[in-house]
């Protein structure tokens, strides 16, 4: 069956009305790879974006590369990692979690023998009447020393109301993508990756380390940290909803924030680290998720 019309047979959920067009017992259909991972830059943990006739880079050191070498699948056909920096649910007009999934279908990616299934995204949709994406609006604003990131960042619309992002509407907006990898990988464990602690919680405000001098402190940071907190909660939320699985990142990465004794967030524009993504996960932070989520899915 083409690939093309394998996914709008799904895109739909119109699952009942194709199976008699699958074909899955045909020597040609395919049969999978054992670890699949579609996500944004917090999965790819790379600078670089090619276009989308092009592959996007992932870093040596990403917790996708880590978890391919726990699971014996690293360099192997067994192996897709197709998650791009700037990747999001369904905002365009960057990559989005269905176009991901049908470039790694191409691939061969869904079949009887997929083991893991593994999702990143969130983070850089617009969420409820906002312009800007979350990511984008949680950096201006944190980074906004005069305004501040308060509660009332949302009202003047410098960034998402958090009210907005919801258990409900997150499923909504990957639900197609789900019941897709559900009906075409019908035994793989699908799992939610949640994202790593950035902030310190339990506090008003929110600190960050900055150009490998010194740590600014953002006092009014409330908004952000609500951002943060809404969005974890609706992907747990969603997982329930949908059925699957959820990694809890922040857990695993739990008391490793920007400012701690012991960070595992990069910090903003370190000289001595030129290739780190600003405020994404260091080395030791996608260890530790590697590490929980090989330890959730063997």
């Amino acid at each position: 069956m083409r690939i093309g019309a394998r996914w709008i047979c799904t895109a739909a959920v119109a699952i009942a009305a194709s199976v008699s067009a699958v074909g899955s017992g045909s020597a040609d259909a395919p049969q999978g790879k054992d670890l699949v991972v579609l996500g944004d830059s917090f999965s790819a943990n790379a600078w670089i974006v090619q276009s989308q006739t092009s592959e996007c880079r992932h870093g040596d050191t990403s917790w996708p590369t880590k978890l391919s070498r726990l699971m014996g699948v690293a360099g192997t056909d067994n192996y897709l990692d197709m998650s791009c920096p700037g990747a999001s649910l369904d905002t365009p007009p960057n990559y989005t979690a269905s176009w991901e999934t049908k470039q790694a279908d191409k691939a061969g990616a869904f079949g009887p023998r997929t083991k893991v299934v593994a999702l990143q995204f969130g983070i850089n949709d617009k969420w409820g009447t906002a312009e800007a994406t979350a990511w984008f609006a949680l950096q201006q604003c944190v980074l906004n020393l005069v305004q501040g990131c308060g509660t009332d960042a949302a009202g003047q619309g410098r960034m998402p109301d958090p009210r907005s992002v919801t258990g409900a509407a997150y499923a909504d907006r990957i639900r197609s993508v789900v019941e897709y990898v559900k009906y075409y990988a019908p035994a793989a464990r699908i799992v939610l990756v949640g994202y790593p602690e950035v902030f310190k919680g339990g506090q008003n405000s929110v600190c960050f380390g900055a150009f490998g001098v010194t740590n600014f402190v953002q006092p009014r940071g409330q908004g952000a940290m609500e951002m943060v907190d809404r969005l974890d909660t609706a992907q747990r939320e969603a997982a329930q909803l949908l059925g699957i699985g959820f990694f809890d990142t922040r857990a695993a990465t739990a008391g490793h924030g920007l400012c701690s004794d012991q960070p595992w967030i990069n910090s903003y524009q370190d000289p001595k680290q030129p290739n780190a993504i600003p405020f994404h996960p260091a080395e030791p932070g996608d260890t530790a998720l590697a590490n929980g989520l090989y330890a959730q899915v063997r």
